[in-house]
């Protein structure tokens, strides 16, 4: 399966090494009771004072750690292996942005207390990716002034929140709430005219919804089973839905099956007497 894939073997091997971290942190978790290794490589942050290493604590983060090793193989395993179609500018473009905010969302993580300034960054490349989407799917995009505003303002509001908001809490909570609307308008249109466009597969449209509906549900849910059972809050893992429909909506614009078929050569007619 991995020669399917452009970048399929080094993918494939960078996953298998986050796997096996994964292994290792829930056997020291589960001898030793500290939850650390097995936090940080899920979760990204430092571990709760409070959490204890239950099977039902280590199980819920090895999931989560899971998904996010789907995250890494959908994400840097490329296109399809063979020859990339020819691609007009704004396709190329939204490509570019496609995967500098998946690699956002991979990298932020990695730094120290999510600062402000990653969270602006996540929201300008969105904003990006909202206006590049526009030429490239305006013959599928019903609404697509209307789409183009609500994630503008969703999106491009939401980093203005931030800016603004970080020192003292200025604004309303309301304005958030709208923005987080309006961007999941964007994201209701995006799908529809992603399911019907034709370049994309089903399944790239399954995981965009799923990313919509999961941290709903985390939100819900989570808090509940950690009340209930130990089983602690993994919203943030809900991220790995996210990047896995970014970088498929991005691999599947360079899919050699959107290359025309060459035309099938005539059968030799005999000569006529």
């Amino acid at each position: 399966m991995p020669r399917r894939y452009r970048l399929g073997i080094p993918a494939l091997l960078i996953v298998g090494v986050y796997v096996v971290a994964l292994a290792v942190a829930a056997v020291i978790a589960m001898t030793t009771g500290d939850l650390g290794g097995l936090w940080r490589l899920t979760l990204f942050t430092e571990v709760d004072e409070d959490a204890a290493a239950t099977w039902p604590s280590v199980l819920t983060l090895l999931l989560a750690g899971m998904a996010w090793a789907w995250a890494l193989w959908q994400s840097l395993r490329g296109p399809m292996a063979g020859p990339p179609p020819e691609l007009d500018r704004h396709t190329r473009r939204l490509r570019m942005a496609l995967y500098a905010t998946a690699a956002s969302w991979l990298l932020n993580p990695l730094v120290p207390s999510w600062p402000h300034w990653a969270l602006v960054l996540d929201a300008v490349l969105m904003c990006v990716v909202v206006v590049l989407f526009q030429p490239v799917l305006r013959r599928s995009l019903e609404h697509a002034d209307f789409a183009l505003g609500a994630g503008v303002l969703g999106y491009g509001g939401s980093a203005v929140i931030t800016v603004i908001d970080v020192p003292d809490g200025l604004l309303p909570s309301g304005v958030g709430l709208i923005c987080a609307l309006a961007a999941l308008v964007w994201m209701v249109l995006i799908l529809r005219a992603q399911r019907w466009d034709g370049r994309w597969r089903r399944a790239t449209f399954v995981y965009g919804i799923t990313s919509m509906v999961a941290p709903i549900v985390m939100a819900l849910v989570g808090p509940l089973l950690a009340a209930a059972g130990g089983l602690y809050d993994v919203l943030a893992a809900t991220g790995a839905l996210t990047v896995i429909w970014l970088t498929r909506s991005a691999h599947e614009l360079a899919d050699p099956r959107h290359q025309p078929a060459p035309p099938t050569p005539l059968a030799e007619q005999p000569p006529t007497p």
